[in-house]
């Protein structure tokens, strides 16, 4: 038998007492860029509290984020974390090229005309979108936002033979190069993987990434075509649809159903979608998640005003808060750690405000929303998980231990949300980082040699009691698959108290 905190060698075993110091059950998911893209810098963060590492595949060369894996998996080998990383494919994101003299001012009521046949360097005659049907998708009337809606446009005008598409502007300012562009009123006949995401995902595959982000997901489909390139691969990297377009929202309960978790992409969603309508996106999309058993991470601007900053603003408090209470997995930070001039500090201040609304208890014990439903495949380990969760908060149980080799078992027991805290174990050592996700999860691999339920869970409670994450005479609601041999389903459940 092995049990370990981090990540060791094939014959190791984790020696000494270590509790984890962050007890923030909701997750942290820290974007990697110049400001933290060294070893002490990502280490930093780390031990600030980040529990995943986002590699944005928009920028960076595959030179670089090779030099930064390998520092996330030296820091978790060396310094017992299991910190997760994530690759974010770019996804179908629509641009302007060049712009004369770069920048040109537009104001209301000028025409510009836009073009996807030649990469032309913009000006007021026209501007160049890298879009290839952009006039064959688009019709009269439809908007077109530009640089996250600051700029808008509305089609008055399409010419097929040439593929020009004119545009009167509804609100102008200053048109920068390489800007992104918004169609909200358009249904995208872009594949869901552009040329770029195919190398990006060959990388990604090759490197052994735990998670993979799709961009701009539109239905279903695009998410089972992903997943099953990977499973061609034979890789165990487990996929999360993006929601940041109006035909996400349309097609979300399917989208879950197939993706491994949810992203909400709260930038172009909220340039997407009316703005108002984006807060009770947010709320609707992370209860379907909790619903599915399925982790979900809220993004975006959570703490923007802490790139430049050493104080967040009360709404970016607020925010953050109103996240963490609405129940999800994990909350976002892009450039506030990519960019920003406080990495460290932006962390730290997050952990803060989670810790904070967690103490309230104010979200906890969500069963409610997980009652197991009798057409459930699963139905059996359902109802296994959410009574182990109801019993330990009847016994005020001061811990819920799980074994999985899926994540299944994880994922249903943090769905409900429980206050005791909950550690998985689990033969799979790629499925111990990637449960850095889950929301209140501490993972540990196990290697199991035992042949029973008893001598498995009596292992998992004296390694916990060693290791200072129990005590004597503490309560204990365990729960495993039987045959263990045959790595069977969760289908019992066990109270123990610590001797």
């Amino acid at each position: 038998m092995e049990l370990t905190l981090g990540t060791f060698g094939e014959n190791e075993m984790y020696k000494g007492h270590i509790r984890n110091p962050h007890t923030h059950r909701t997750k942290i998911v820290a974007t990697v860029g110049p400001a933290c893209d060294t070893y002490e810098g990502l280490l930093a963060l780390a031990q600030a509290g980040v529990n995943v590492f986002r590699l944005n595949f928009s920028h960076g060369v595959y030179e670089r984020m090779t030099a930064i894996i390998s520092h996330i998996r030296k820091i978790n080998e060396e310094g017992a974390f299991n910190v997760s990383i994530l690759g974010d494919l770019q996804g179908p994101k629509l641009r302007i090229g060049d712009i004369e003299n770069g920048v040109l001012k537009i104001d209301k009521g000028d025409v510009l005309t836009f073009t996807s046949k030649e990469k032309v360097m913009g000006n007021r005659d026209k501007i160049y979108i890298s879009y290839p049907d952009l006039h064959k998708d688009v019709v009269v009337g439809n908007k077109i936002l530009i640089d996250d809606g600051k700029l808008e446009v509305c089609v008055i005008g399409i010419d097929l033979r040439t593929g020009a598409v004119d545009a009167e502007v509804v609100h102008g300012g200053l048109l920068y190069p390489k800007k992104g562009v918004n169609l909200p009123d358009t249904e995208i006949s872009l594949p869901p993987l552009t040329e770029k995401d195919i190398a990006d995902l060959d990388f990604i595959l090759e490197k052994e990434l735990d998670w993979i982000a799709l961009s701009f997901v539109r239905k279903a489909e695009d998410i089972i075509d992903l997943k099953k390139r990977i499973t061609e691969r034979r890789s165990n990297s487990k996929v999360l649809a993006k929601i940041e377009m109006p035909s996400a929202i349309i097609d979300i309960n399917n989208i879950i159903r197939a993706a491994d978790g949810v992203l909400i992409a709260r930038g172009d969603l909220g340039v997407e979608l009316p703005v108002e309508k984006v807060p009770y996106a947010q709320r609707s999309i992370i209860r379907k998640c909790i619903h599915r058993g399925k982790p979900v991470i809220v993004a975006t601007q959570m703490m923007e005003s802490m790139i430049t900053g050493i104080r967040p603003n009360r709404s970016d408090i607020t925010d953050v808060a109103n996240a963490v209470m609405e129940g999800a997995d994990a909350v976002m930070l892009s450039a506030e750690t990519a960019t920003g001039n406080h990495p460290g500090l932006v962390v730290e201040t997050m952990c803060k405000i989670i810790k904070e609304v967690e103490s309230s208890g104010y979200y906890y014990d969500r069963q409610e929303q997980l009652i197991p439903q009798k057409h459930s495949p699963t139905f059996l380990s359902d109802a296994t998980c959410y009574n182990a969760c109801r019993i330990a908060g009847d016994l005020s149980a001061d811990a819920i231990i799980g074994m999985t080799q899926s994540g299944y078992t994880a994922f249903m027991l943090s769905s409900c949300r429980p206050r005791s805290p909950l550690f998985i174990f689990s033969g799979e050592r790629w499925l111990v980082n990637q449960l850095s996700l889950s929301w209140g999860v501490t993972a540990f691999y196990y290697n199991n040699e035992e042949i029973t339920p008893d001598a498995m869970m009596l292992k998992q409670i004296s390694f916990l009691n060693a290791n200072g994450y129990l005590e004597q005479g503490d309560i204990v609601v365990s729960t495993s698959g039987t045959p263990v041999v045959s790595a069977s389903p969760t289908n019992m459940l066990r109270v123990s108290r610590v001797e």
